[in-house]
């Protein structure tokens, strides 16, 4: 374990400010608007990079648990928890963008790194299942029940938690995620999208929509950064799950939900999201134009607009589109 892993060391200062989001956000303070773009169609691209803000005071700290620790940021304030569970390809940085945004609307504003991810205890064979970390990470900060975003491989745990301990939940969110389903007819299809030689492509090419790559190459190399530190090992730490997912546990799920999907998703196209979006039973699916498997970095502005429209109660009509 390395020395920023060791020991609960909890203070406040600004939230993520140093090491690689402070060079996130330098690079994205450099990135001019495409002007033409917008003079040439009078019309805003939603795609464009926007500079990340500004985040707010955390207190950062080392929560224990079975057998390791695992490091969070914490806004805190008396608001509604919520609680944003990364991609496989993340860790605690990858919200700059939901992290002020959430808090100045009056949420209390939590994320953590799992095992084997940015300055938490390294991943093993022997772990407990996620969710266990997840529930005591939030018993250690006295959080009883919360909202929980789950992005990728972090909303395979987020389900997991949902069907383990749906009375911590106020809702669920999960956004571009496979949720780890295991049925015949779905990882079949799951087969047909990715061909073996898929696991070999750049990780930005996998997640990123290429109408983003195409207009943000600096934002795509802020995203590639913070990959870079959130998975210090070789592999990718699979988080694992207490239960099997099929379509009847997935309809056993009671939170509200909101589930999202984009255009250019090479992991969850919209069709599949449609597929899984119709076994839960209290959910809004909405799709993001344009956009790959991360939009809340690739469309930060309106994936931040529809999840606080969300949080606060709201719930969308069939085939809802941004």
């Amino acid at each position: 374990m390395s020395a920023d892993q060791t020991g609960p060391r909890p203070h406040r200062r600004t939230a993520l400010k140093g090491g690689i989001l402070s060079a996130a956000v330098a690079a994205s303070a450099m990135i001019p608007a495409p002007a033409s773009a917008a003079e040439h169609t009078g019309r805003h691209d939603p795609l464009v990079h926007r500079p990340v803000p500004e985040q707010l005071p955390v207190t950062e700290g080392h929560a224990d648990v079975a057998g390791g620790q695992l490091y969070y940021w914490d806004t805190g304030g008396e608001g509604p928890a919520v609680v944003l569970a990364h991609a496989g390809t993340g860790s605690a940085l990858a919200w700059p963008y939901q992290q002020p945004v959430l808090a100045r609307a009056g949420y209390r504003v939590i994320s953590y790194s799992r095992r084997g991810h940015y300055r938490s205890s390294a991943a093993t064979a022997d772990d407990p299942p996620a969710a266990d970390d997840l529930l005591a990470l939030t018993e250690h900060l006295n959080v009883p029940a919360f909202h929980l975003v789950g992005t990728a491989l972090g909303g395979f745990l987020a389900v997991d938690f949902a069907v383990t301990h749906p009375s911590k939940l106020r809702s669920l969110v999960l956004v571009n995620s496979q949720l780890g389903i295991q049925e015949a007819d779905y990882e079949e299809t799951l087969a047909r999208i990715r061909p073996p030689e898929f696991e070999d492509l750049p990780h930005s090419y996998r997640e990123l929509g290429a109408a983003y790559r195409a207009v943000a190459p600096d934002g795509v190399h802020a995203w590639e950064r913070i990959t870079e530190l959130s998975r210090p090992g070789p592999a990718n730490p699979r988080p694992r799950l207490i239960h099997t997912m099929t379509w009847k546990l997935l309809a056993t799920i009671s939170a509200r939900t909101l589930m999202t999907v984009g255009d250019a998703d090479l992991y969850l196209p919209p069709p599949l999201g449609r597929t899984v979006a119709a076994h839960l039973p209290d959910v809004s699916l909405l799709t993001f134009s344009e956009a790959g498997h991360a939009p809340q970095w690739e469309r930060p502005s309106d994936f931040n607009r529809q999840l606080l429209r969300f949080l606060s109660g709201a719930r969308f009509p069939a085939d809802s589109r941004c």
